[in-house]
């Protein structure tokens, strides 16, 4: 198949310089260093093992892990996803394929470990990419999302303004957590752990360009309880259910 006639190309945008430009800065740092600690959380029982990331030629995850060691595939759907991770690619931590990212190619079980972020909430056949997550992996997947369970519940009332202030804003879809646990839960996989990012909306942290600001209204949220509850975005991880 032609890359041009994937049915599903978010990843192209999420893999760009201008799209890595919302995390700019000492904040966007902040916001980056907060996911992959909490992602390594969720990792701490595969330790450097076999692993895959769908979508992930933005480099959030699939740069630091690399370099951590991690065996790392990366999945794109056209060859323009590897600009992010050309370095780690030519230094020969990551191997870049061009692939369909909700037809994988690959047999199942796979790898250790399936990751994909920044994705699901912008993919319109999201519970044929979770069967394929769920297929391809042999011990978890770990995936984000946006969930409306969250002050994000109120977003699409300022998706206009967060446009505006973005430039480069696209139309996102906000899960509920038993809506996603369901969707796993049909591929014979259970949750195993939860981890909420932020408890204020993104796009707060980003307007405020204030890291410590952000990160005491962050750690006084997570003291009190409130990301646990209303955190987003959620990082998850899913394992394969021995009762399914």
């Amino acid at each position: 198949m032609d890359p041009r006639d994937f049915p599903e190309t978010a990843d192209i945008h999420t893999s760009t310089d201008e799209y890595a430009g919302r995390f700019r800065g000492a904040s966007g740092a902040w916001m980056l260093a907060t996911q992959l600690e909490l992602t390594r959380k969720l990792l701490a029982p595969y330790p450097v093992t076999e692993l895959l990331d769908v979508g992930g030629g933005h480099g959030q995850l699939a740069n630091p892990l690399s370099e951590a060691g991690w065996k790392t595939t990366v999945l794109g759907s056209d060859g323009s996803c590897a600009h992010r991770i050309r370095a780690n690619i030519d230094a020969g931590r990551i191997r870049f394929q061009v692939a369909n990212l909700i037809d994988l190619p690959f047999p199942d079980k796979s790898f250790d470990v399936v990751l994909c972020f920044r994705l699901l909430t912008h993919c319109g056949r999201y519970p044929v990419l979770v069967k394929e997550l769920c297929r391809v992996a042999r011990k978890a997947v770990v995936v984000d999302y946006p969930t409306g369970e969250s002050l994000n519940a109120i977003a699409p009332m300022f998706f206009g303004a967060k446009k505006k202030f973005e430039k480069n804003t696209r139309t996102w879809r906000l899960f509920r957590h038993a809506e996603v646990r369901d969707l796993f839960a049909a591929n014979g996989f259970r949750r195993s752990g939860i981890k909420k990012q932020f408890f204020f909306p993104m796009v707060v942290h980003r307007m405020l360009k204030a890291k410590a600001a952000s990160a005491a209204a962050e750690g006084v949220a997570r003291a009190l309880g409130l990301t646990a509850w209303l955190g987003s975005p959620a990082i998850a991880r899913f394992v394969p259910d021995e009762k399914a």
